[in-house]
């Protein structure tokens, strides 16, 4: 159970990250480095001294991965930050939450692992009711592809993360492993902002208390959480169970800001349920780490 009980946990800590990003007076890539960084920062002196040992035995192809990882993490923040500018929330929410389709897709590919019809059908599900989420009408038109595309990628990136993750974690740690990937995916996302000329300093107090609360919760216990996850259950499990962020922060929303969730947020948030109930029919009994 404690896989399961993981990803439950991780899906309470990530749905606070939109209540804590609205309140955060910041442009969006300077919250998502600073979310990061401050993560990498907690966990660099536990990693060089508990999990030194395991450093040192890492391959090039394991330091390589790792490096990949976090940099698919950071594009997955980028580009699906950046899509918000141009496209609408609903076209944006509709292709970023494919990444459970695009990572089913891989596993076959590479693994040879065939999802079954049970898990097919929760995956369409969820991301169905993923978009019911976002709400309003795809834009069209203008730079609106744009955003699109951006959206899209965000999704492949949000699948290479985790199915690089699914494989390292069969062998290395938790810790051995979202170390580097953190850390390099904070690195990427600090040049990102520099790049966009979005400053890293001025903001009120205030700011930086949210910085480090969506470091400590989103981030370390939240991603942390899916992270160890990986070991035991497959990248498809855990990516369609990560869409139920949007109806965590949909509850959240209605206690903490007041806001009650329309009709189709609500239709929606059950389809994503009844979504990851089937996958979870789907999939086989998380007893020993996953294979590579």
């Amino acid at each position: 159970m404690r896989p399961y009980l993981a990803l439950g946990l991780g899906i309470g800590a990530v749905s606070f990250a939109a209540i804590l990003i609205r309140k955060a007076e910041a442009p969006s890539l300077v919250i998502a480095a600073y979310r990061l960084t401050l993560a990498s920062l907690v966990l660099a002196p536990f990693a060089l001294v508990r999990a030194r040992g395991e450093f040192s035995r890492f391959s090039r192809r394991e330091w390589g991965f790792s490096a990949a990882a976090g940099a698919f993490l950071a594009l997955h923040f980028a580009t699906w930050v950046t899509s918000l500018q141009f496209t609408s929330v609903a076209s944006s929410v509709a292709l970023v939450t494919t990444a459970p389709m695009w990572v089913a897709l891989a596993s076959f590919a590479l693994w040879g692992q065939r999802p079954r019809r049970v898990t097919t059908l929760g995956i369409a599900l969820a991301v169905i009711g993923s978009a019911l989420i976002g709400g309003g009408s795809f834009a069209l038109g203008g730079d609106a592809w744009v955003g699109d595309a951006l959206a899209l990628a965000g999704a492949w990136a949000g699948a290479g993360y985790f199915m690089l993750g699914r494989s390292l974690r069969a062998r290395a740690s938790l810790l051995a492993y979202i170390a580097p990937v953190y850390t390099v995916a904070a690195l990427l996302l600090i040049a990102l902002a520099l790049a966009a000329r979005q400053p890293l300093g001025g903001y009120p107090p205030t700011t930086y208390l949210l910085f480090a609360a969506l470091a400590f919760g989103p981030q370390l216990l939240g991603h942390s959480s899916f992270n160890y996850a990986l070991k035991f259950l497959s990248a498809t499990f855990v990516t369609v169970v990560i869409l139920g962020e949007p109806v965590g922060s949909s509850l959240l929303a209605v206690f903490l800001l007041n806001e009650i969730p329309p009709p189709i947020v609500v239709a929606g948030g059950l389809l994503v349920l009844a979504g990851i109930a089937l996958v979870a029919r789907g999939e086989p009994t998380a007893r020993q780490p996953a294979a590579p």
